[in-house]
């Protein structure tokens, strides 16, 4: 636990380094529907970089009621080819459910070629549409919070190059020694109800991800995710993102004002807007959303 003088007097800002960028803007959106085309995705990736976005983040199931449903490490492979700069990853992939030396090939492998462009979001995942029951994966939380904190470490020790001889309650990883990543991969951890165990595991990582199912985010509740992130362990000056995902755009066109306050998201310490694009919406309607380019604070 780090010692709170270590903070004392500093802002949110100075607790957390950002980019020269204050704040970013990301596109958030499932690859099932009419986005569970890849091309359709890949194509959506180019114009988002073309209108000034800086990520497109896909989120990772198997079983959805709109089908067909896209891979996203393989559709993130073809975005990585057809871009130059914005930056990716899946949003969020569960490790639990992905054995952890495959995520780390897939990342290694996106990393490269997109040029470090990369950030993994990962977290627990939810069964919600079966993506663990109806495959005989594991269900129980408990079991996959411990597979996922065991699964990091599996992965982080792969992307680093050292050797892995890893015998624990639920993988077991055998590995000589090779060449480390080319580029840092940043990883992100989503947490939808701001448990302490999952602040903990965020502290490790490289940003978080407040996720809750029902409401965007206050810049309140921002703050206060920051702080117990710090609590949690975060080193002092380590860069640290904090990304939230809602609907800011104007062009939705929807009649009533959406009230996002993205001045004071910012102001709280969130580094990523992450504007959401749900596969129920018209395809026509989210090309239109992405071609509008990022909200303006």
């Amino acid at each position: 636990m780090l010692r709170d003088d270590r903070w004392r007097g500093k802002s949110i800002k100075e607790m957390f380094l950002v980019s020269e960028k204050s704040l970013r803007y990301g596109l958030y959106l499932p690859p099932f529907g009419p986005l569970g085309d890849p091309e359709v995705l890949v194509n959506l990736a180019v114009r988002a970089e073309a209108a000034g976005w800086d990520g497109v983040f896909l989120w990772d199931h198997v079983v959805s009621d709109a089908m067909p449903i896209a891979d996203p490490w393989t559709t993130l492979g073809a975005i990585a080819q057809a871009t130059e700069r914005i930056l990716l990853g899946p949003m969020v992939t569960p490790l639990a459910r992905r054995r952890p030396w495959i995520v780390a090939r897939h990342a290694s492998t996106v990393s490269r070629l997109s040029q470090g462009r990369l950030i993994v979001g990962t977290g627990l995942g939810t069964d919600e549409s079966g993506d663990f029951g109806r495959f005989g994966e594991v269900t129980d939380l408990a079991t996959r919070s411990a597979m996922l904190e065991e699964g990091l470490g599996v992965m982080r020790t792969m992307w680093s190059g050292e050797a892995c001889d890893h015998q624990g309650a639920h993988y077991r990883v055998t590995l000589e020694g090779s060449d480390p990543e080319p580029h840092p991969i940043p990883v992100w951890m989503a947490s939808s109800t701001g448990h302490a165990r999952v602040l903990r595991r965020a502290a490790g990582c490289d940003g978080i991800f407040p996720n809750p199912d029902d409401h965007l985010p206050t810049p309140k509740e921002v703050r206060e995710t920051a702080e117990a992130v710090r609590r949690a362990g975060l080193p002092p000056g380590r860069p640290f993102d904090v990304a939230v995902r809602g609907n800011a755009s104007e062009a939705w066109g929807d009649p009533e004002p959406k009230n996002v306050d993205l001045k004071g998201l910012a102001e709280a310490g969130v580094t990523w807007w992450m504007e959401s694009l749900i596969h129920f919406d018209p395809l026509d309607l989210t090309l239109q959303v992405v071609d509008a380019g990022p909200p303006q604070i």
